[in-house]
């Protein structure tokens, strides 16, 4: 118990509020490279439009309302391909971290938690995050929390347009949030988190599910 609260702690204060890495990055750019690259792709790309995303508003909503809100936190691994035991602690430890990320009332929901791992860009690194992500499946939504990796060759097909690539990455990203009711396309298109996204929003989340299906129709 105290050594996963003393983990909870190590990634808590590993965390950047976007503010602080800002600070960081201006004060060393060279140093903070990495640092600058997840966010510049974050307030680039996530938090922006796309042509071919095939709906309106930001390919994630998600993370541009937390960045508002200052839920959002980000950090950067230097674990290589060879140290998948170092990736997994530290993407534990950040369940707890988020957790105990600051927030109003009723806002809870909108913390996440994104870690660039500038590293594992060739295949044996892009491997290794995918063990971490596997591992943390099950997990992440016995607590009602998403996990997804992100990297620059990845060919998951967009929701709407699936032509679209809109999980690619300038560096590998290991991302934790929470399940939302929104996410019922996600839910639709994968069977194990179908389960506990209908026993978390149930009945609203069911209703979700079939508009979603019928517009696919």
């Amino acid at each position: 118990m105290l050594d996963r609260v003393a983990r909870t702690a190590e990634a808590r204060d590993a965390l950047l509020t976007f503010a602080q890495a800002r600070a960081d990055i201006a004060a060393e750019p060279q140093t903070n490279a990495a640092l600058g690259t997840l966010l510049s792709w974050v307030e680039s790309y996530l938090m922006r439009e796309h042509a071919d995303l095939g709906r309106t508003g930001a390919v994630c909503p998600f993370t541009r309302q937390a960045a508002r809100i200052d839920t959002a936190r980000l950090a950067i691994c230097i674990a290589g391909p060879d140290e998948e035991e170092r990736a997994f602690t530290l993407i534990r430890s950040c369940f707890g971290a988020l957790d105990a990320i600051p927030c109003k009332p009723g806002m809870a929901h909108f913390r996440t938690v994104i870690i660039g791992f500038p590293a594992c860009t060739d295949e044996r690194g892009i491997a290794m995050l995918q063990r971490v992500q596997k591992r943390h499946k099950v997990y992440s939504l016995a607590r009602g929390r998403m996990i997804g990796l992100m990297h620059e060759t990845s060919e998951a097909p967009g929701l709407w347009n699936h032509a679209f690539r809109p999980l690619r990455a300038p560096l590998p990203v290991l991302a934790i949030r929470h399940m939302v009711e929104h996410d019922a396309p996600f839910a639709a298109r994968h069977p194990l988190l179908l389960v506990p996204y209908l026993a978390k929003f149930r009945l609203a989340g069911g209703r979700r599910l079939i508009d979603h299906l019928r517009g696919q129709g």
